[in-house]
């Protein structure tokens, strides 16, 4: 009990307009999805997708006000594997259960958190990406033609589109998009989508326009089906159903941080993911399309009273209202019109802020996004987002690497910035020849390369201090390559003392035998006052260029 008044109860009315208002938005949007998938019954899937997967998303989810549905990213990762397919939809709808599964698993994994590390470039190019692809899918509905099985072909087939218009087509398509950008001048109740939908449908029925309709959409709910098994499908779903499932995540887990910043809460990355699977699961048992957390429902859903679960439920009780009793109306519906939606719909989704700004942004940055829209729209989502997270992981280990990683000044020169060095009881020829070197943030396979090129020229020092109070991490090459320089400057007869370590590089250079090991365990203080000391005590005591044994 306690579990469904946490997330069900407390704000009843602006759960019951916010989940209606969702409902009536998301409509047209899984009609046009479920057409724009190529399945052969895609409305109806469309509907089934918004139903399953909002309502699961909602009940087991972990964003509060967030409205899940078919999305233009999912659509088109389910679009691009329906050519394959084609003939055997059983194993479309089992790549969505999959893709579920692997949600599911992800969330038990606790990965969620890392979408925080996505950079935006990449994100932008991507989201862009997808909504060019939306865009170019639909220019041959709009004039009246069967859309084309991938953005290339789409892309080909305009010039031939465009030769043979239908006049009807293409005039009703303009008329919706014209209504869903006029209408909120008018009204902010009723969605622009809906009122474009509603009008221009009737319209067209009552002037008796002859273009393509939606078709019959069966009553009724399905009944849910597992494809017999067959290893050789299976291969071919499994690529297609990870890369499903890591877009619907990265689609959700944005929407969510959209809800965060819109309703100042906090959502749960690990039980969305998990929600969205569950939700995912069962659209693809009773041949739903996959869905995602969607941001301009879960917006509208917010903005019309909407915070808790129970609107997202509410959205999916409406559209199944709606399948069970309006479903032979909804076959009237033309398909330009659900053509010229899902063109506004993709324009949405491209990021113009980053577009804009494309040649203002870091030349790497603005690389970044525009490799990532291009691998989007003309080569495959997954290998989009893997190349924009490479490039932006070595754009940012350039300019980490390009930052100086130490500085190192002998005694003498510092004294003066440092108010214990004067107090050493040494001359100026000892002073001369000991050095402090400040190592600058982390130490790793990107900088210490040119840590070694800068100390290496360190000449004449009897004694060095490293001073690793500002090192918080340490990897591998980073020890090796420090103990490269210990070694080298050792030879030259050199002691090497090390000030100030914290634990994790402690542990780190303890484990792989460099301190102690190549630094003996009584050249490690915990001050660099006493590192220096020693350092400076050491150096006096040289003969002929060997450090002698301490009597003292």
């Amino acid at each position: 009990m306690d579990w469904i008044r946490r997330r069900f109860a407390g704000n009843l009315q602006g759960d019951l307009f916010g989940g209606v208002t969702a409902g009536i938005v998301a409509l047209p949007l899984a009609l046009g999805f479920g057409v724009a998938s190529g399945l052969e019954n895609g409305a109806a899937a469309g509907l089934y997708g918004a139903i399953a997967v909002g309502l699961f998303a909602a009940l087991f989810g972990g964003t509060p006000s967030q409205i899940s549905g078919p999305t233009g990213p999912m659509t088109v990762v389910v679009a691009g594997i329906v050519g394959s397919l084609t003939g055997d939809v059983a194993w479309i709808f089992a790549l969505v259960a999959l893709s579920g599964v692997i949600q599911v698993v992800l969330g038990i994994l606790r990965v969620g958190h890392y979408i925080h590390y996505v950079p935006y470039p990449v994100i932008s190019g991507f989201m862009s990406g997808i909504g060019a692809i939306v865009i170019v899918l639909q220019l041959a509905q709009l004039v009246g033609h069967d859309p084309a099985s991938g953005t290339v072909a789409a892309l080909q087939s305009i010039p031939s589109d465009f030769q043979n218009i239908n006049p009807s087509a293409l005039l009703l398509g303009l008329c919706t998009i014209a209504i869903v950008y006029a209408s909120p001048r008018f009204t902010k109740v009723v969605p622009g989508t809906l009122i474009a939908l509603l009008v221009v449908t009737a319209g067209s029925v009552m002037l008796g326009v002859d273009v393509p309709r939606i078709g019959e959409i069966p009553r009724g709910l399905p009944t849910p089906s597992i494809p017999d098994w067959d290893f050789a499908k299976f291969q071919l779903i499994l690529v297609p159903a990870v890369m499903l499932a890591l877009v619907g995540s990265i689609d959700s887990l944005l929407t969510s941080l959209v809800a965060d910043s819109v309703t100042k809460t906090r959502h749960d990355s690990e039980r969305e993911l998990t929600g969205q699977g569950i939700g995912n699961i069962v659209a693809g048992l009773f041949g739903g399309l996959p869905g995602a957390g969607a941001t301009m429902r879960t917006v509208v859903n917010v903005r019309s009273g909407g915070r808790t679960h129970l609107s997202g439920v509410i959205h999916s009780i409406l559209l199944l209202a709606i399948l069970l009793a309006l479903g032979p109306l909804a076959s009237l519906i033309p398909m330009s019109v659900l053509a010229g939606i899902l063109i506004t719909v993709g324009i949405g989704i491209v990021d113009t802020k980053g577009l804009n700004h494309v040649r203002r942004a870091p030349r790497g940055d603005a690389a970044v996004m525009v490799t990532v829209f291009g691998l989007t729209v003309f080569v495959d989502l997954m290998w989009a987002v893997a190349v924009g997270m490479v490039m932006a992981s070595m754009i940012l280990l350039k300019r980490l690497s390009d930052i100086d990683p130490a500085t190192h000044s002998p005694l003498i020169d510092i004294a003066a910035h440092r108010p214990w060095i004067p107090a050493l009881e040494a001359s100026e020829e000892v002073l001369s020849s000991v050095y402090l070197v400040e190592i600058h943030g982390s130490l790793f396979f990107g900088n210490a390369g040119p840590l070694q090129r800068k100390l290496g020229g360190i000449q004449n020092a009897r004694a060095i201090v490293l001073h690793m109070g500002d090192v918080r991490y340490l990897d591998q090459s980073g020890v090796y390559a420090l103990a490269d320089l210990i070694e080298d400057m050792q030879g030259g007869g050199t002691e090497i003392y090390i000030a100030e370590l914290h634990d994790e590089p402690r542990e780190c250079l303890a484990q792989l035998g460099v301190a102690p090991g190549n630094i003996p365990g009584s050249h490690i203080f915990d001050r660099a006052e006493d590192a220096v000391q020693a350092a400076a005590h050491a150096a006096a005591h040289v003969d002929d260029g060997r450090i002698a044994p301490d009597v003292s």
